[in-house]
């Protein structure tokens, strides 16, 4: 079989974080991108349903930011079961 070159530019870190995942599956990035095509070919469209990215208003974009800051904080306070959580809720 003949094979062609493909080009393509992408983000530094999505081509990476790609790599990673690819190499855990035992695939390179190469045969990664001709699997994606096969099987776009054979679905004879795009292999997976496309959404709209949600769009969260102020406040909830504010407490998934919050949510995130307490995750990565290793200070943050933390409850060992659903009751200690609930006393601690500000009702």
């Amino acid at each position: 079989m003949k094979t062609e070159n493909l080009n393509i530019r992408v983000d530094k870190q999505v081509k990476e974080d790609a790599e990673k995942l690819f190499a855990e599956m035992g695939l390179t990035m190469t045969a990664a991108i001709d699997l994606f095509l096969r099987q776009s070919i054979r679905e004879n469209g795009l292999p997976f349903r496309v959404t709209p990215v949600p769009s969260f208003n102020r406040t909830t974009l504010d407490a998934i930011e919050d949510s995130r800051r307490l995750a990565r904080d290793p200070n943050a306070e933390g409850y060992s079961t659903i009751d200690d959580w609930k006393a601690g809720l500000d009702l």
